[in-house]
Protein backbone atom coordinates (compact mmCIF):
# COMPACT_ATOMS: atom_id res chain seq x y z
CA UNK A 1 0.00 0.00 0.00
CA UNK A 2 1.24 3.35 -1.08
CA UNK A 3 2.33 5.69 2.01
CA UNK A 4 -0.61 8.35 3.59
CA UNK A 5 1.01 11.48 3.76
CA UNK A 6 -0.50 15.24 4.42
CA UNK A 7 -1.25 16.77 1.51
CA UNK A 8 -2.48 20.29 2.27
CA UNK A 9 -3.89 21.93 5.48
CA UNK A 10 -5.98 25.28 6.14
CA UNK A 11 -8.23 26.61 9.20
CA UNK A 12 -11.48 27.21 8.26
CA UNK A 13 -14.93 28.61 10.09
CA UNK A 14 -18.32 27.08 9.48
CA UNK A 15 -21.59 26.84 10.76
CA UNK A 16 -20.55 23.85 13.18
CA UNK A 17 -17.28 25.98 14.43
CA UNK A 18 -14.03 26.47 14.12
CA UNK A 19 -12.24 23.50 12.21
CA UNK A 20 -8.63 22.95 11.02
CA UNK A 21 -8.55 21.11 7.64
CA UNK A 22 -6.20 18.89 6.66
CA UNK A 23 -6.04 16.56 3.27
CA UNK A 24 -4.37 12.87 3.45
CA UNK A 25 -3.41 10.82 0.57
CA UNK A 26 -0.60 9.51 -1.49
CA UNK A 27 2.38 11.70 -2.14
CA UNK A 28 1.07 11.43 -5.77
CA UNK A 29 -3.01 11.34 -4.97
CA UNK A 30 -5.05 11.07 -5.65
CA UNK A 31 -6.64 12.59 -2.09
CA UNK A 32 -7.85 10.10 0.36
CA UNK A 33 -9.49 11.51 3.67
CA UNK A 34 -10.32 15.12 4.44
CA UNK A 35 -9.76 15.51 8.01
CA UNK A 36 -11.53 18.70 9.77
CA UNK A 37 -10.63 18.92 13.68
CA UNK A 38 -12.73 20.95 16.28
CA UNK A 39 -10.53 21.47 19.29
CA UNK A 40 -11.09 25.08 20.75
CA UNK A 41 -9.68 24.51 23.95
CA UNK A 42 -6.67 21.67 23.18
CA UNK A 43 -6.00 20.46 26.74
CA UNK A 44 -3.69 17.02 27.38
CA UNK A 45 -5.23 13.72 27.46
CA UNK A 46 -8.37 14.56 25.16
CA UNK A 47 -9.67 11.77 22.93
CA UNK A 48 -11.81 13.03 20.47
CA UNK A 49 -15.46 12.05 19.27
CA UNK A 50 -14.29 10.89 15.54
CA UNK A 51 -16.61 10.28 12.91
CA UNK A 52 -15.33 8.62 9.83
CA UNK A 53 -17.61 9.20 6.87
CA UNK A 54 -17.57 7.85 3.02
CA UNK A 55 -18.32 10.14 1.05
CA UNK A 56 -22.53 9.54 -0.46
CA UNK A 57 -23.01 12.08 -3.41
CA UNK A 58 -26.55 10.92 -2.93
CA UNK A 59 -27.37 10.94 0.75
CA UNK A 60 -24.65 13.73 1.79
CA UNK A 61 -25.36 16.30 -1.14
CA UNK A 62 -29.49 15.70 -2.32
CA UNK A 63 -30.75 14.69 0.86
CA UNK A 64 -31.80 10.98 -0.18
CA UNK A 65 -34.38 9.44 2.28
CA UNK A 66 -32.43 5.52 0.88
CA UNK A 67 -29.84 5.81 3.40
CA UNK A 68 -29.08 7.54 6.62
CA UNK A 69 -25.80 8.84 5.25
CA UNK A 70 -26.67 12.59 5.02
CA UNK A 71 -28.73 12.38 8.71
CA UNK A 72 -25.63 10.80 9.99
CA UNK A 73 -23.27 13.49 8.79
CA UNK A 74 -25.37 16.20 9.83
CA UNK A 75 -25.60 14.61 13.25
CA UNK A 76 -22.15 13.75 13.75
CA UNK A 77 -20.91 17.44 12.70
CA UNK A 78 -23.33 19.01 15.19
CA UNK A 79 -21.67 16.74 18.03
CA UNK A 80 -18.42 17.50 16.79
CA UNK A 81 -18.55 20.90 17.02
CA UNK A 82 -19.86 20.99 19.95
CA UNK A 83 -17.40 18.87 21.55
CA UNK A 84 -14.13 19.94 22.86
CA UNK A 85 -12.46 18.03 20.86
CA UNK A 86 -13.79 16.13 17.34
CA UNK A 87 -13.02 15.15 14.32
CA UNK A 88 -14.54 13.77 10.83
CA UNK A 89 -12.51 11.83 8.45
CA UNK A 90 -14.45 12.60 5.38
CA UNK A 91 -13.84 9.68 2.99
CA UNK A 92 -13.59 10.72 -0.61
CA UNK A 93 -13.47 7.76 -2.74
CA UNK A 94 -15.46 5.52 -0.22
CA UNK A 95 -19.12 6.19 -2.57
CA UNK A 96 -21.19 3.41 -2.88
CA UNK A 97 -19.07 1.24 -0.01
CA UNK A 98 -16.08 2.11 -2.52
CA UNK A 99 -17.52 0.98 -5.70
CA UNK A 100 -18.00 4.59 -7.10
CA UNK A 101 -20.53 6.55 -7.83
CA UNK A 102 -21.51 5.08 -11.07
CA UNK A 103 -21.64 1.31 -9.89
CA UNK A 104 -23.54 2.88 -7.22
CA UNK A 105 -26.53 4.38 -9.62
CA UNK A 106 -26.25 0.88 -11.18
CA UNK A 107 -26.88 -0.89 -8.08
CA UNK A 108 -29.73 1.44 -7.09
CA UNK A 109 -31.36 0.56 -10.54
CA UNK A 110 -31.04 -3.45 -9.21
CA UNK A 111 -32.25 -2.30 -5.75
CA UNK A 112 -35.03 -0.68 -7.05
CA UNK A 113 -36.27 -4.04 -8.61
CA UNK A 114 -36.38 -6.00 -5.22
CA UNK A 115 -32.31 -6.58 -5.23
CA UNK A 116 -30.71 -6.67 -2.03
CA UNK A 117 -27.73 -4.39 -1.47
CA UNK A 118 -24.95 -6.99 -1.58
CA UNK A 119 -27.06 -9.01 -4.36
CA UNK A 120 -27.49 -6.10 -6.52
CA UNK A 121 -23.60 -5.14 -5.89
CA UNK A 122 -23.04 -8.64 -7.21
CA UNK A 123 -24.64 -7.84 -10.18
CA UNK A 124 -22.96 -5.20 -11.48
CA UNK A 125 -19.17 -6.75 -11.00
CA UNK A 126 -18.79 -5.48 -7.31
CA UNK A 127 -17.92 -6.17 -3.88
CA UNK A 128 -20.27 -5.69 -0.86
CA UNK A 129 -17.77 -3.41 0.34
CA UNK A 130 -14.83 -2.23 -1.07
CA UNK A 131 -13.49 0.31 1.34
CA UNK A 132 -10.00 0.29 2.78
CA UNK A 133 -9.92 2.33 5.84
CA UNK A 134 -6.16 2.55 6.44
CA UNK A 135 -5.96 6.07 4.85
CA UNK A 136 -8.23 6.92 7.87
CA UNK A 137 -5.76 5.39 10.49
CA UNK A 138 -2.91 6.52 9.12
CA UNK A 139 -4.62 10.14 9.00
CA UNK A 140 -5.78 9.84 13.10
CA UNK A 141 -1.72 8.86 13.61
CA UNK A 142 -0.46 11.92 11.85
CA UNK A 143 -2.41 13.60 14.26
CA UNK A 144 -1.50 12.17 17.09
CA UNK A 145 -4.15 10.64 18.20
CA UNK A 146 -4.00 7.10 19.93
CA UNK A 147 -8.15 6.74 21.15
CA UNK A 148 -11.12 7.82 19.87
CA UNK A 149 -14.70 7.73 20.83
CA UNK A 150 -15.97 6.12 17.56
CA UNK A 151 -19.34 7.69 15.86
CA UNK A 152 -20.16 4.41 13.83
CA UNK A 153 -22.88 1.28 13.50
CA UNK A 154 -20.06 -0.39 11.56
CA UNK A 155 -17.71 -2.81 13.47
CA UNK A 156 -15.34 -2.90 10.14
CA UNK A 157 -14.12 0.48 11.17
CA UNK A 158 -13.77 -0.65 14.83
CA UNK A 159 -11.52 -3.57 13.30
CA UNK A 160 -9.35 -1.06 11.04
CA UNK A 161 -8.58 1.15 14.07
CA UNK A 162 -7.78 -1.43 16.51
CA UNK A 163 -5.69 -3.22 14.00
CA UNK A 164 -4.02 0.33 13.71
CA UNK A 165 -3.06 0.34 17.47
CA UNK A 166 -6.10 2.95 18.02
CA UNK A 167 -8.33 2.19 21.51
CA UNK A 168 -11.65 2.41 20.31
CA UNK A 169 -14.79 3.21 22.26
CA UNK A 170 -17.98 2.92 19.71
CA UNK A 171 -20.62 5.75 20.09
CA UNK A 172 -23.80 4.50 17.98
CA UNK A 173 -25.55 6.34 15.71
CA UNK A 174 -29.07 5.36 14.98
CA UNK A 175 -32.65 6.75 14.66
CA UNK A 176 -32.40 7.45 11.07
CA UNK A 177 -35.36 5.26 9.75
CA UNK A 178 -37.49 6.45 6.70
CA UNK A 179 -40.21 4.33 4.77
CA UNK A 180 -37.53 4.60 2.15
CA UNK A 181 -34.39 3.57 3.76
CA UNK A 182 -36.38 1.22 6.36
CA UNK A 183 -34.96 -2.17 4.17
CA UNK A 184 -32.13 -0.94 3.38
CA UNK A 185 -31.04 -0.56 6.82
CA UNK A 186 -32.64 -3.86 7.76
CA UNK A 187 -29.90 -4.95 5.36
CA UNK A 188 -27.36 -3.34 6.52
CA UNK A 189 -27.47 -4.93 9.99
CA UNK A 190 -28.11 -8.66 8.32
CA UNK A 191 -26.51 -9.06 5.55
CA UNK A 192 -23.00 -6.60 6.33
CA UNK A 193 -22.92 -7.34 10.44
CA UNK A 194 -23.93 -3.60 11.08
CA UNK A 195 -24.96 -2.86 14.94
CA UNK A 196 -28.14 -1.70 14.77
CA UNK A 197 -28.67 0.52 12.12
CA UNK A 198 -32.19 0.33 12.06
CA UNK A 199 -32.81 0.78 16.06
CA UNK A 200 -33.57 3.72 18.16
CA UNK A 201 -31.36 6.90 18.55
CA UNK A 202 -28.60 7.10 21.17
CA UNK A 203 -27.55 9.59 22.58
CA UNK A 204 -23.42 10.50 23.13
Amino acid sequence: MTATVRLAGCDLPTAHGQFQLHVFGPEAGPEEVLAAVHRPQPTDGQTPLVRMHSACATGDLLGSLTCDCGPQLATSLHLIGTSDYGILLYMLRHEGRGIGLAAKIRAYTLMDQGYDTVAANAAVGAPADARDYRPAADALTWLGVASVHLATNNPGKIDAFRAAGIAVDRVPLSGFVTPANRDYLHQKDTLLGHLNSSGAAAAY
